[in-house]
């Protein structure tokens, strides 16, 4: 199927370097990455881009460092008075 859509093809290439990205703690990669999404025809993963560089730093750190607060986000707000 990705032979015959290169559209797919790229997207999946995009996607499996950013999972790698994350796995690997190579948030130095990141520009190339973004920049190789751009030269791409997809809208979908250019909004995802968009969003990334808007907080270009936090994204950079969160894929380079190994501290996360993964665990907690999204139960901060559970917090109960």
């Amino acid at each position: 199927m990705l032979t015959h859509c290169p559209e797919l093809d790229a997207l999946t290439g995009h996607i499996r370097a950013f999972g790698r990205m994350i796995t690997e703690l190579q948030g130095d990669r990141l520009p190339q990455w973004i920049e190789a999404v751009r030269a791409d025809d997809l809208p979908s993963l250019h909004t995802f881009v968009n969003g990334l560089e808007r907080d270009l730093a936090a994204v950079t750190a969160g894929l380079t460092l190994r501290w996360s607060s993964g665990v907690v986000e999204g139960h901060v707000n559970r917090a109960r008075c």
